[in-house]
């Protein structure tokens, strides 16, 4: 059996709640240990400029291999 990671990231997906995400986490064998929060952008036309602008926000946690 090949060693686990120490540290993995799992991104919750736009059609998956927070729930979901968790439960497959422990499928995998990894337990939470960290919430975060990434933006993700997008370029806008506006008056012939390109601006980024947040387009929403990414929830993503951190976990560790259950021993």
């Amino acid at each position: 059996m090949a060693a686990k990671k120490k540290k993995q990231r799992f991104y919750v997906e736009e059609n998956e709640t927070i729930d979901d995400c968790l439960s497959r986490m422990v499928k995998e064998g990894y337990m939470p240990v960290r919430r975060m929060e990434e933006p993700v952008l997008k370029e806008v036309k506006r008056n012939g400029k390109m601006d980024v602008e947040v387009a929403r926000q990414r929830i993503v946690f951190e976990g560790k291999p259950v021993e």
